[in-house]
């Protein structure tokens, strides 16, 4: 028998590779111009857009991650360069996120079941701290599955994001640290400069480890809301959908979205 516990472990794995698989594409790309933007700056503003018009420090904040300073040099150009308000293209990144799923998830089955899981995943959240899962999961969802599916995906992504943000904070470590830690090769992506990346101590991973230990204790009580069955449906709907993937679909931050703020 699969234990909740294990549920969220393999599904929650799934969720965060998944849902950001449409932030990078060609395709996104190709939207971000037809408005006037390249694809970062397109996914600071769509990214951060459900967070309305708010000031670059907001953004920031609910990010957790980047350095201050490469998402106000975003957030503001963007806004410059494109005619779309930040509310708008948080609502049309989501459609693009919808039209990733039904370019790649037409052909794949049992989706409603999947919705129906994912759906009654998102509905036992507790938004409260948790901006952008907030923001996100109030966008219509779109009516045909193959789209629905990766906007639940996306949803959920948020919020085991959030939570984690919550976390580390708790935990006494800075997101800032806690980026330098576990993802080293990223640090300049971010907006960091090469000499600050920190040395990683004993001390600051055994912290890291206990924030991603308290983010499983917080997250898998909203996903016990599924019987035996959902729960299975959610991983099998993962699964059939992470081997529908296009090869170009994950996060290319190391085209560096802080050498583009530059420009």
């Amino acid at each position: 028998m699969t234990t909740t516990a294990d549920l969220v472990s393999s599904a929650s794995a799934k969720i965060g590779a998944f849902g950001s698989a449409y932030y990078f594409v060609p395709e996104t790309g190709a939207v971000a111009q037809e408005h006037g933007l390249d694809i970062f700056r397109l996914y600071f503003l769509g990214r951060g857009g459900v967070l309305g018009n708010v000031e670059p420090s907001v953004v920031a904040a609910a990010f957790g991650y980047f350095e201050p300073g490469l998402i106000e040099k975003m957030w503001i150009t963007a806004q410059k360069r494109s005619s779309l308000s930040p509310r708008e293209a948080g609502t049309l990144y989501f459609e693009v996120c919808g039209e990733f799923g039904r370019r790649n998830f037409a052909n794949v089955d049992n989706l409603q079941a999947f919705c129906d899981a994912a759906e009654k995943v998102s509905n036992a959240v507790d938004p409260a701290g948790l901006a952008l899962y907030a923001g996100l999961s109030v966008e219509p969802l779109a009516e045909d599955l193959p789209a629905r599916a990766m906007q639940l995906i996306a949803v959920l992504r948020e919020f085991k994001g959030g939570v984690h943000l919550m976390s580390v904070v708790t935990s006494g470590l800075s997101p800032k640290i806690a980026h330098g830690v576990r993802r080293p090769d990223f640090w300049q992506a971010f907006g960091y400069s090469a000499e600050s990346l920190p040395t990683g101590t004993d001390e600051e991973q055994r912290v890291l480890d206990q924030a991603d230990e308290l983010t499983a204790r917080l997250i898998t009580p909203v996903y016990g809301v599924l019987t035996e069955s959902e729960g299975d449906a959610l991983e099998a709907g993962l699964t059939a959908m992470g081997a529908a993937m296009p090869e170009n679909a994950s996060i290319q931050l190391d085209k560096n979205p802080a050498k583009n703020a530059r420009m």
